[in-house]
C-alpha cells in the first residue's frame, strides 16, 4: 500500500526574471490572478488535495509571501473595527487553510537544487512538488488527479500536459506507453528537445509526485549551465531504478510565469467569477479587436 502523501514543496525563490519590472522588488509568486496570488491558487489546490503541510523554499526578497501567509492582526482589527465580517473571514482563513514552514535557498542554482532545500523538512516520505506559475483550472484538483495514479501505482508520479507543434521544445518532455486512458509507464525524459526529436508530445508542467530517493539522486546530480541542478536530470537518473508514471491532467493549464499566460489566466478567471463576470464580459465585447 502507498505512503500517504502529506507534505508539498513549493520552490519560490526564482528571481521572476520574466515580469521585470514587476518582480525586481515583489516576489513572482505574489503577483494576483485578479484579487489571489498565484501561490495562494496552487496552495489551496494542494490543501483540497489532501495536502497536510507545506515546505515553501524562498531566497532573498520573498518576505512578502510569509507575510502573505501569516496572521495580520493590524489588518484584522481594523477590518472588525469597520464590521467588514465578510472580508476578514477571507483574510483570516489564508493564515489557517494549511501548516507552512520555510527554508532558504541561498543561490537560485535550479529548481533541482531548491528542491533538495527541502530534504529536511520532508523527511523519509514521498511528497509533492508544485510550481506556484503553473495554474491549473479543473474540477478535480490536477494534484488530487495524480494522487490517485501515485496510490494505483505506489511510483513517483509527472504532471503532463499535450503540447502541438515547435512550441514542446520549451518543455521537458516524456517518453512514455499508455497503460490505462491518460495514464503513462515513462521509458525516458528530455529537457526541451528540438521539435524534430521531441519524443512525444507530453510535455512535463509543474506538478510531481516524488519519493525520497529523489534527494540522493539531486545530491549526486552534475550541475550543468550556470551551475544549476535540474530536477529532470535527478529524475532521470531514478528512472533507471524505479518506475516512473505520469498523467495527463484534465483541466486548463496556464503558464503565469509567462506575460501573456499570465494576462490569458487572468481574463480566463476574472470570466469565472459571478461578481466581476457580466461587466468585464460587456467590456470584452466593446472593443474593436
Amino acid at each position: 500500500m502507498a505512503q500517504k502523501i502529506r507534505k508539498a514543496v513549493f520552490p519560490a525563490a526564482g528571481l521572476g526574471t520574466r515580469f521585470l519590472p514587476a518582480t525586481k522588488a515583489s516576489p513572482k509568486e505574489m503577483l494576483p490572478l485578479v484579487d489571489k496570488p498565484l501561490i495562494q491558487n496552487v496552495v489551496e489546490e494542494a490543501v483540497n488535495s489532501g495536502i497536510e503541510s507545506i515546505v515553501i523554499v524562498t531566497g532573498r526578497g520573498k518576505t512578502a509571501i510569509e507575510d502573505h501567509f501569516d496572521i495580520s492582526f493590524e489588518l484584522e482589527h481594523l477590518l472588525r473595527e469597520r464590521g467588514k465580517e465578510k472580508v476578514l473571514k477571507q483574510v483570516r482563513a489564508i493564515s489557517e487553510m494549511v501548516n507552512i514552514s520555510y527554508v532558504r535557498q541561498r543561490e537560485a542554482l535550479g529548481l533541482g537544487h531548491a528542491v533538495l532545500q527541502a530534504k529536511d523538512s520532508v523527511g523519509n516520505e514521498p511528497f509533492a512538488v508544485m510550481l506556484s506559475d503553473d495554474i491549473v483550472d479543473s474540477e478535480v484538483p490536477a494534484l488530487k488527479q495524480m494522487l490517485e495514479v501515485y496510490e494505483k501505482y505506489d511510483a513517483p508520479v509527472i504532471g503532463t500536459m499535450q503540447v502541438v507543434g515547435e512550441a514542446i521544445s520549451r518543455f521537458g518532455v516524456i517518453d512514455a506507453k499508455e497503460v490505462s486512458n491518460g495514464v503513462f509507464k515513462i521509458d525516458g525524459m528530455v529537457e526541451k528537445p528540438p521539435f524534430a526529436e521531441a519524443p512525444s508530445d507530453l510535455a512535463i508542467i509543474g506538478r510531481y509526485i516524488l519519493t525520497p530517493d529523489i534527494f540522493h539522486e539531486l545530491e549526486d546530480t552534475t550541475p550543468g549551465s550556470g551551475g544549476e541542478i535540474q530536477l529532470t536530470d535527478a529524475m532521470r537518473s531514478l528512472l533507471n531504478k524505479r518506475p516512473f508514471y505520469a498523467l495527463r491532467i484534465q483541466g486548463t493549464r496556464h503558464d503565469a510565469g509567462d506575460k501573456l499566460g499570465f494576462l490569458i489566466a487572468t481574463v480566463e478567471y476574472a470570466l469565472k467569477r459571478t461578481d466581476l463576470a457580466p461587466a468585464f464580459k460587456e467590456y470584452l465585447r466593446s472593443l474593436q479587436l
